[in-house]
């Protein structure tokens, strides 16, 4: 299984607006950096993102069952909830725990006007974090740029500064994360990635 799991970083975070989600771009295969470009974060639905660390393999499935699901839903009922969809990807994770997805995830979006923050196990444990949390081979690092830096009710673009941050700390001790940034921005206006300049500026 090792040739097609990753090292990675990912991290969340809430901000007075919405939700920051971000991501290193190394996919490796072993010692071998198989992908400098490596996606990690991807939209699920209008106003929700998810990260993916683990089998790259495992987790494209999940993101094409999500889409599906989600589009389902809307179609029978109503738009989930971030909750919801959380509920909706804990189900499919637990169902499948004798033969494990092999990932983490979090998943971030908005409800209300409110940034809404899980992580996900490969058993299907859920759990919410109202400020910020991180998953993968570098958020030893990542967590302790968040515990220093994170405050209430954090503003917006501070919060983005803070994601690249905390993965570039991420990046810079270990060695399967790596190759740039990735940052989604979810907020009341949608799901938004950011532009590769604003993060080397704000890197700079």
């Amino acid at each position: 299984m090792k040739e097609f799991e990753t090292g990675t970083t990912t991290v969340g975070l809430t901000t007075e607006e919405g939700v920051i989600l971000a991501a290193d771009k190394r996919a490796s295969m072993g010692r071998l950096t198989a992908s400098k470009f490596a996606q990690k974060v991807y939209k699920i639905d209008d106003n929700l993102g998810l990260t993916i660390a683990g089998s790259v393999g495992d987790a494209q499935k999940i993101v094409r069952l999500m889409r599906s699901q989600l589009k389902m839903k809307k179609l029978e009922t109503k738009e989930l909830s971030v909750k919801g969809a959380g509920t909706l990807l804990a189900n499919i994770l637990h169902g499948n725990k004798m033969m494990p997805f092999m990932n983490q995830f979090i998943l971030g979006g908005v409800d209300d006007g409110e940034g809404v923050l899980y992580d996900l196990d490969p058993a299907g444990g859920l759990m919410k974090h109202e400020k910020f949390t991180a998953t993968g081979s570098g958020s030893q690092m990542a967590y302790g740029v968040l515990e220093d830096d994170f405050q209430s009710n954090l503003e917006h673009e501070k919060g983005k500064e803070l994601a690249i941050r905390a993965v570039q700390s991420a990046i810079e001790r270990d060695t399967a994360s790596g190759n740039g940034i990735m940052v989604v921005e979810i907020t009341e206006d949608g799901y938004n990635v950011v532009e590769d300049r604003e993060i080397e500026s704000k890197l700079a």
